[in-house]
């Protein structure tokens, strides 16, 4: 169970690290990426920048 959660606190810290840089990469506008305000604040879905960089995660992992 410390082992999981020391994994998706590491997988936190290198999203938010990569995060500008992928938007400088065009992902996160995507088509299918959901951006919309509700109750004064505005929300983020990325599906289609999950999709994309999922299969890519894969194809590496295949590959090494």
């Amino acid at each position: 169970m410390i082992r999981w959660m020391l994994v998706i606190f590491l997988a936190l810290i290198f999203i938010s690290w990569f995060t500008p840089l992928l938007h400088k990469l065009g992902f996160g506008k995507l088509p299918g990426d959901l951006r919309f305000k509700l109750f004064g604040r505005e929300w983020f879905i990325p599906l289609t920048t999950t999709i994309v960089l999922s299969l890519v995660a894969s194809l590496i992992s295949q590959l090494i």
